[in-house]
């Protein structure tokens, strides 16, 4: 056998042997399955101002709207159906604006005042210990 051979079939069986390893990274799940409850932070967080935004979260952007004691929490995709801006919360008005184009949407998420015409995504949202947990609806 060649010295050539003999390095090609070398190299060969290294890139078999690490093809299990690729496919496992390849297909391991990133984000977390439907239906689950993720932590999104705690419930000190939300207290403190009665909001809780956490953009790189497990169930990706939340704005979460409410205190530890209060019975029904809100929760939703802050992103702007219109534009993809970060809609922020109007308490005094009880409900959400986008500072981009005035887009407002009800605390259910529903599209209010346009341009946007799509609501924001909603979440299930609960305490859990002391932490603030959420999951889509």
């Amino acid at each position: 056998m060649k010295r050539r051979d003999f390095i090609n079939w070398v190299g060969l069986g290294l890139i078999a042997s690490s093809l299990p390893v690729a496919i496992a990274a390849c297909s391991s799940q990133t984000t977390p399955p439907s239906g689950d409850w993720q932590a999104v932070g705690t419930a000190a967080e939300l207290d403190k101002t009665g909001q809780l935004l956490a953009k790189n979260s497990p169930a990706g952007p939340v704005l979460v709207i409410g205190t530890s004691k209060a019975e029904n929490l809100t929760a939703v995709d802050p992103t702007c159906t219109h534009a993809g801006c970060t809609v922020a919360w109007k308490a005094e008005a009880k409900k959400f604006a986008c500072p981009c184009h005035g887009s407002e949407f009800g605390v259910d998420g529903k599209v209010q005042k346009g341009p946007a015409t799509n609501p924001l995504k909603t979440y299930a949202a609960k305490i859990e210990g002391n932490s603030v947990v959420v999951k889509p609806t």
